[in-house]
């Protein structure tokens, strides 16, 4: 054997990572909330449609659809986004930029009304779109881009505003009709701002100077406020009666719940159970075993993209991963927040489980992406 031989031997064979169970996570997530929306749904779709398995046919498509995006993008080298491509005069993330602030302009100027928010764009027979979804993968890739771009600027607060003056215009637009996503896509921004520096002390600034920018988004509009007055007096106030029958849902529930497809609240007591307070009539259908267990669900998949963060091949990949798993963690939160009455009531999806298309389709585009940052990924075989 000669010696090029023998250090060829000795060389580590490598070969690409593919994280499939943080696929599996996502596709058991994305088939119980179709199991989930169901058993909620079926009885006021007959009701007021005449069709039991409307809502689940509606969103299986949109699970089917985005299951099929994820797979195709999770192929696709994420490094493209901030490639310059020979068919475009600019790079795609560019693109991205100008289309999201196109749709949220238009969405401002000329969107559709729904439940007293302008938060959704008309396509006629496709259905209603929501702008605001896809401008949260805007935020992600842009942010992630601009702190990689420069990293060690991002030791001063100088940094951090640099990147904010160039995303608040976005956030600013979403914060117009929809306050909650944009206290969540701006908490993307500074988490993904944030993990790129060594010197945190300065958040804690920025944490009171967006409080302070938060407390005045809330006084500025009354509806905001009477939400505030409803968590208050949820027992008494007129419009307390989802969230109460909510919690009525949740203590029915016990330990072991009722069984599924078992629950009483869903039955025309909790308005739209199907949508945002989906976790109610979990906890009441599989009691709290089984609303542990989603949460511990959630748990596994966090740290399935925080596993892909700290192993991504560069910097970009890293704070993808970092802004996917912080946009989940963060609605997640919410959303249970607002269901046990916790926070005031706020208009935030339980990913994967509750039902909207926008939503899902947006979240499984995401997770297309940090699979594609765990696929080039090198691993000792």
């Amino acid at each position: 054997m000669t010696r090029d031989e023998m250090e060829q031997g000795k060389r580590i064979k490598k070969r690409r990572y593919y994280d499939y169970s943080l696929l599996f996570l996502v596709i058991f997530l994305v088939g119980f909330g179709l199991v989930m929306i169901y058993s909620v749904s079926y009885y006021n779709a007959n009701k007021y449609y005449s069709d039991h398995a409307l809502f689940l046919r509606k969103q299986a498509i949109f699970a089917f659809v985005g299951v099929v995006l994820m797979l195709v993008i999770s192929k696709i080298d994420y490094r493209i986004y901030i490639k310059k491509l020979p068919m475009l005069p600019g790079k795609p993330i560019l693109w991205l930029y100008m289309l999201c602030f196109g749709l949220q302009l238009y969405l401002v100027l000329f969107g559709e009304s729904t439940g007293g928010s302008q938060r959704w764009i008309n396509l006629g027979s496709l259905g209603k779109f929501q702008p605001s979804e896809i401008t949260k993968i805007c935020v992600l890739l842009c942010t992630a881009y601009l702190v990689q771009l420069a990293p060690q600027k991002m030791n001063s607060i100088k940094g951090f505003f640099k990147v904010l003056f160039l995303m608040a215009p976005l956030i600013a637009l979403v914060a117009v009709e929809n306050f909650t996503t944009a206290l969540v896509t701006g908490v993307i921004m500074v988490a993904v701002c944030f993990v790129s520096t060594r010197k945190k002390a300065y958040y804690f600034v920025i944490a009171i100077l967006l409080v302070i920018a938060g407390v005045v988004f809330i006084v500025l509009f009354p509806y905001r406020m009477e939400r505030i007055e409803i968590w208050q007096n949820i027992e008494t106030h007129p419009k307390g009666y989802q969230i109460l029958q909510g919690l009525y849902a949740i203590a029915g529930g016990g330990l072991f719940g009722k069984g599924l497809g078992q629950g009483v609240q869903k039955l025309g007591y909790i308005p739209e159970a199907h949508n945002d307070m989906i976790f109610s009539v979990v906890c009441e259908e599989l009691g709290m075993i089984g609303a542990f267990a989603v949460i511990f669900l959630f748990v596994l998949l966090a740290w399935r993209i925080f596993v892909v963060s700290v192993n991504a091949p560069d910097l970009y990949g890293g704070l993808i991963a970092t802004g996917v798993m912080t946009q989940i963690a963060v609605q997640v939160l919410i959303n249970i927040s607002v269901v046990t009455n916790t926070i005031p009531s706020t208009g935030i999806p339980l990913p994967f489980i509750s039902y909207g298309g926008s939503s899902l389709l947006v979240l499984l585009m995401e997770m297309g992406i940090v699979l594609s940052v765990s696929n080039q990924i090198e691993r000792e075989r």
